[in-house]
């Protein structure tokens, strides 16, 4: 049975370069794994930093890229040459050629994830999509902004995912905090991004292992 990884990843959202740098350099002192998210301003009504600010942090964290992007498939080259390890693309952004697109990303050195917004059911998802994913990131909130309302009810799309796909990485994104986390953990997450909870707080490193510890994850095993 594969072995699945269990974390908490920070997820790294902002519009500004030496904002990005910041939270790199704070992350590499309790982590070895985060999530930079890439906003084009149109599939998500924000903008943030773009892949070349990513590439000149020249961070050694390893790193998956979220593309709340219209086009994705424009960002792969680029993503390569930055040195990400994953790339995760929405589900509504790209539909009927999510499947090719997944394996295409395999091709490129990369391993691929499918992002589910709150609202696209399961059903979306057949044996030969999954098949070319490493991982499928469902949002909690509607995507584009730090600090968005959870959406409780994803807990039992993943809930019923988890029971059909035991062995797949299984992530949310979006509203985590303190007071939910544990229950999102026994949801059958195993990789739970947190932005906010962890670099809006005084302590980053504190807050981020807190976290760790209410999820049940210190003792679980941990990889990248």
């Amino acid at each position: 049975m594969k072995q699945l990884t269990y974390r908490v990843v920070p997820a790294v959202l902002t519009d500004k370069t030496e904002h990005l740098e910041r939270m790199l350099r704070r992350s590499e002192h309790f982590t070895d794994w985060v999530q930079i998210d890439i906003m084009d301003g149109l599939f998500v009504p924000s903008r943030s930093i773009s892949v070349p600010d990513i590439a000149s942090a020249k961070t050694g964290i390893s790193w998956e890229a979220h593309l709340m992007v219209q086009k994705p498939m424009e960002y792969f080259d680029s993503l390569t040459a930055a040195g990400a390890k994953r790339v995760l693309v929405h589900y509504e952004a790209v539909k009927d050629e999510a499947q090719s697109i997944a394996g295409h990303i395999a091709t490129m050195g990369m391993t691929a994830g499918l992002v589910l917004n709150p609202e696209t059911p399961l059903s979306v998802l057949s044996d030969g999509l999954l098949a070319q994913l490493d991982s499928v990131l469902f949002m909690a909130v509607h995507p584009g902004y730090y600090g968005a309302k959870f959406i409780p009810e994803v807990l039992d799309k993943i809930d019923s995912f988890r029971r059909l796909y035991p062995e797949m990485n299984v992530g949310i994104d979006g509203g985590v905090k303190p007071d939910n986390i544990a229950k999102i953990a026994l949801c059958g997450a195993n990789e739970i991004c947190v932005g906010s909870a962890v670099f809006a707080q005084e302590d980053p490193a504190s807050a981020f292992h807190k976290l760790t510890e209410l999820a049940g994850f210190a003792c679980r095993p941990e990889h990248t």
